[in-house]
């Protein structure tokens, strides 16, 4: 018989992984003393130690590690397994290669002396939602900055009684042909009502965004700066693009808005080709 110690040092392992093993059922020592709880293992149990610890380099949960181990699981179920692991290993490799490209892209950026991204984006996903929103049509971005308020305003005005009603103002934005579609409006899951429309947003599985702080008239370059990065990154805008109004000029002070820049992004073929 071997002691915890002894066993933990020829299989590369830490007692307390032992101890876990032992406390889930994955594998229990050969004999446990009653007086001083010390546990011993068999020599043969070795090679389930050794299976145990592939198993778990692979990456397989000790639910699945107990399943392979111990209930039969024939040639088909473990190519099963198997496969969904590797899609697992493939994304999560996808995502250190990015990370790797924004770290060496930014160390670039400061040993050629040249300023670190205007701003800082973050890569999340977007849920779905309703909006109660009014829509409104211009030829010229500039045209939107004196709409989007009094747009804000008159769907509050329709939705004002209902509670909760007012705690998320979002606007979209989609380019339609040689014109710029807007839905401005609010989060909403109440009723329809005359002089609304009900939006329904899809959710996005990819997104990047970054946040706009001061005047409402310096968003665009926001966006620039957004965009930029987005094509730095190897990757592409896809779908209209949101702004989530955390703060606004409810004190008169233009400066004071706060806005989260949200652009749905898919990633480019070039890309997906060099990958």
């Amino acid at each position: 018989m071997l002691s915890i110690g002894g066993f933990a040092q020829i299989g590369q392992v830490t007692h307390r992984m032992l101890r876990h093993w032992d406390r889930t059922g994955l594998l229990v020592p050969a004999h446990t003393d009653p007086f001083n709880g010390y546990r011993f293992y068999d020599p043969e149990q070795l090679e389930r130690l050794h299976r145990i610890v592939a198993l778990r380099q692979l990456g397989f949960s000790i639910e699945e590690t107990f399943s392979l181990l111990d209930d039969g699981i024939d040639a088909q179920q473990l190519k099963v397994l198997l496969r969904r692991r590797r899609a697992e290993v493939e994304e999560e490799r996808r995502t250190a290669a990015a990370r790797l490209a924004d770290v060496e892209r930014r160390l670039q950026l400061i040993e050629g002396k040249n300023p670190v991204s205007k701003v800082e984006i973050v890569q999340k996903p977007l849920p779905a939602v309703q909006l109660a929103a009014i829509k409104v049509r211009v030829e010229e971005q500039p045209e939107l900055v004196g709409l989007v308020g009094p747009s804000f305003d008159a769907v509050a005005e329709i939705i004002g009684g209902v509670s909760g009603a007012l705690e998320t103002p979002i606007a979209v934005y989609a380019a339609e042909h040689d014109r710029i579609e807007a839905t401005i409006g609010y989060v909403y899951g109440g009723d329809p009502r005359e002089g609304i429309e009900l939006v329904n947003l899809p959710a996005a599985g990819q997104a990047f965004a970054t946040v706009h702080l001061g005047e409402i008239n310096g968003i665009r370059a926001s966006w620039q700066a957004l965009h930029e990065e987005i094509i730095a990154r190897g990757y592409e805008p896809t779908g209209p693009c949101r702004e989530l109004y955390l703060r606004a000029d409810e004190s008169g002070r233009r400066d004071e808005f706060v806005v989260e820049l949200q652009q749905p992004v898919r990633q480019s073929d070039v890309a997906r080709e060099t990958r």
